[in-house]
């Protein structure tokens, strides 16, 4: 019953986002073929406008709006008149989730790791060196660790190629550069979860009943303490994808973000609304998924709201 409320909703969560995004795109002052203006007749306009129903009352292009989201059609694009909302997010977001899925990777295993080690050698070397690296990847921001790593791993040493996009290697230096922030907030997040979760009583008696250090920071420790970090991991996810923008300008990678910026400017409606909102269904049907996953993390989570 659980599952079907959260289901529930997240369609309808889907849809106040893609509702508010339609009524924001109304109230920006503007029009996007204004740029047209001197130069084609003023029936050829209103010919463009109808062709993307921007004639019709508000209300009529909100029902077609909604009506093609549901049919998963986003439409055309006003700058791009040969491709689709459809086939440009098609085009773009591989490379957009490639990128970001590999920066997850890094952040999670090595933020997991640093955290853990910081929290069994607490107060220690260890602890130290593992929290001056987060403070330092929370402190540089990825648009100035992204030229510095370009500047060395690419200029002067000359081991990782930059500037195109095509291979695994080409992946490694932008990858690096988005994950360090959430590695680090990672780290810290499993560092105090894990100090908190060993001094529990059931870890002592644990300890006291003989068991190895290992099946203890494993099977009671980490299980219980990465519960906080699962639950950063939805927004962690979307922003990762949906933040690369500007990683991918800088290493010049074909993502969905350049067709983002480039729409917000060319005030390209449909690719605006279009790109917004399929990347907030994929935020909100991750935070689903994972509130699913807690019960597979910890069995003792039941999956119930307070009316079952």
């Amino acid at each position: 019953m659980y599952i079907v409320k959260r289901f529930v909703t997240m369609l309808l969560t889907i849809w106040v986002i893609a509702s508010l995004t339609f009524i924001i795109m109304k109230f920006i002052p503007g029009d996007p073929f204004a740029s047209d203006a001197d130069v084609l007749p003023e029936h050829v306009l209103d010919n463009m406008r109808a062709k993307y129903h921007l004639d019709e009352p508000i209300p009529v292009q909100y029902v077609l709006y909604l009506k093609s989201l549901v049919m998963f059609d986003l439409g055309p694009s006003i700058q791009s008149e040969t491709r689709s909302v459809n086939s440009i997010i098609a085009s773009g977001f591989p490379a957009s989730a490639t990128l970001g899925i590999q920066a997850i990777i890094v952040a999670v295993v090595f933020g997991l790791l640093l955290g853990i080690i910081a929290a069994l050698y607490h107060n220690r070397l260890l602890d130290y060196i593992s929290m001056v690296i987060a403070i330092i990847g929370i402190s540089v921001p990825s648009f100035i660790l992204a030229p510095l790593l370009i500047n060395y791993f690419a200029v002067k040493w000359g081991m990782l190629p930059v500037a195109s996009w095509g291979s695994f290697q080409h992946s490694i230096l932008p990858s690096i550069a988005l994950a360090t922030t959430p590695l680090a907030v990672i780290a810290r997040f499993m560092r105090s979860s894990m100090i908190e979760v060993m001094n529990q009583n059931y870890m002592k008696t644990a300890d006291a009943k003989g068991l190895s250090s290992f099946k203890i920071v494993f099977n009671h420790g980490i299980r219980n303490a990465i519960l906080p970090v699962v639950s950063f991991m939805g927004p962690l996810f979307v922003s990762l994808i949906t933040g690369t923008f500007v990683i991918e300008k800088i290493f010049a990678i074909p993502g969905i973000g350049k067709y983002f910026v480039d729409s917000i400017f060319n005030r390209d409606y449909p690719v605006i609304m279009g790109t917004t909102v399929f990347f907030s269904v994929i935020l909100v049907v991750t935070l689903f998924l994972i509130d699913i996953s807690y019960r597979f993390i910890d069995p003792r989570i039941k999956l119930t709201s307070k009316g079952d």
